[in-house]
């Protein structure tokens, strides 16, 4: 059911231009985002009272839709005539957004603000939100994903934690696995590792299977041809399916390890998440995601603050998009979602920004940014991820021929590419 609503949101976008928008206070603006974090929302609420400096009539409402239903729900709302007049979005679903033509233009607006600086956002991180002279969004996180790790659980199994394998250059897909088992050996009751947020099966697919798949050089589709019953990446979802099955050290279907209250010993996220770690009661680090036999191959997920044209007050909402991605907010913003402001993501006000994270691990998110390579994204999206669903559900059992069911998984999205 859920993948059979997904499927709607490219038609109710298109629909757009039939419906009509629910009008605001003039003084409201409301601001959708995904994070529910004290932490994230005291600092964005911090930014909007800055507004007041120069808009003292004007407040900003922010309003968190949970981050799996989060397209989905944003769009029923565009559709139904309910805009928010900003919001945030993530990278897969940019294409889709900017092909139904619900997206403010920007550009004329943040040129004409002086001292703004268009030109200090990393082009590279921009290429999703331009077209041509058309700025689309601005992205405020450009954030790899990392591995979290409790470092309890790395000495109690007497095992190097993934920073010093990294530092040694040992940090690869086969030790990820060889430390993944032995972890779950020393912790009885636990696991090694856990998809994001434990979502791998579900809401998080492309996070679940792009870093091995990318590590082993492989990719999801390049050139409207679908990747992922290629080689690489039939190995590296064969690698993940034994590490569920054969070494039980992967959080399994239906089960809930939950690594921020020590249910397993490592995950992926990204360091906006370290918002909850002091609430963790363990000793932690973060690390570079394992390499592979395609080399060190980042995956970066990134989102962008975007006006939405059917607004009733959009050039309001582009001031405050203004506010809050200049320097200064950028570099507020940075302890949580890694910056595409060059002149941010290069100082060390950076690498020093979040007291949850030592200098040296930031600098090894800032590496990961310089080289990684942000998730794929494709105008079809929410159709090729529904369509992957179901066949996806048919490689997470036991015994799944893993290579038949990645020919299935193409088979189903090749029509959406």
């Amino acid at each position: 059911m859920k993948a059979a609503r997904k499927s709607l949101v490219v038609p109710a976008l298109m629909a757009l231009g039939m419906m009509t928008t629910t009008s605001l206070s003039a003084e409201e603006l409301r601001f959708t985002v995904w994070t529910g974090s004290d932490a994230h929302l005291a600092m964005l609420n911090g930014i909007a009272e800055s507004f007041k400096e120069t808009h003292p009539d004007v407040t900003v409402r922010f309003e968190t839709i949970p981050a799996a239903d989060y397209t989905q729900k944003l769009t029923f709302q565009l559709a139904g005539g309910n805009p928010p007049d900003l919001g945030w979005i993530m990278e897969d679903a940019a294409p889709t957004f900017g092909a139904a033509g619900v997206l403010m233009d920007l550009g004329p607006a943040l040129r004409g603000i002086e001292g703004y600086g268009l030109e200090d956002f990393s082009p590279s991180a921009m290429g999703l939100w331009v077209d041509g002279e058309k700025v689309y969004g601005i992205p405020f996180s450009t954030s790899p994903f990392m591995i979290f790790y409790n470092k309890a659980m790395f000495d109690k199994a007497g095992l190097e934690d993934p920073l010093a394998l990294a530092a040694k250059g040992e940090w690869d897909m086969d030790k990820f696995q060889q430390v993944s088992k032995a972890l779950t050996e020393a912790n009885p009751g636990k696991w090694g590792f856990e998809f994001k947020d434990g979502q791998g099966y579900d809401s998080r697919i492309m996070h679940a299977l792009m870093p091995p798949i990318r590590a082993y050089g492989g990719n999801a589709w390049t050139n409207g041809e679908c990747g992922f019953d290629d080689p690489e990446a039939v190995a590296a979802v064969q690698q993940l399916h034994n590490m569920v099955f054969k070494d039980k050290s992967i959080v399994p279907p239906g089960e809930q390890g939950d690594y921020f209250s020590g249910g397993s010993a490592m995950t992926i996220n990204q360091i906006s998440r370290a918002s909850k770690m002091p609430e963790a009661g363990f000793e932690w680090g973060i690390a570079p995601l394992p390499s592979g036999p395609g080399g060190e191959s980042p995956v970066i997920g990134q989102a962008a603050i975007v006006v939405f044209d059917q607004g009733k007050q959009k050039e309001l909402a582009a001031e405050f998009l203004a506010h809050m991605t200049n320097e200064e907010n950028v570099a507020t913003m940075a302890q949580f979602f890694p910056p595409a402001r060059q002149s941010v993501l290069n100082s060390d006000a950076f690498t020093q920004s979040n007291e949850l994270i030592s200098a040296e691990q930031m600098a090894r998110v800032s590496d990961a940014i310089a080289k990684g390579k942000v998730l794929p994204s494709h105008e079809r999206s929410p159709q090729i991820l529904a369509a992957m669903a179901p066949r996806v559900d048919a490689l997470w059992k036991p015994d799944a021929d893993v290579a038949k069911a990645l020919e299935a998984v193409c088979a189903a999205v090749q029509p959406q590419l």
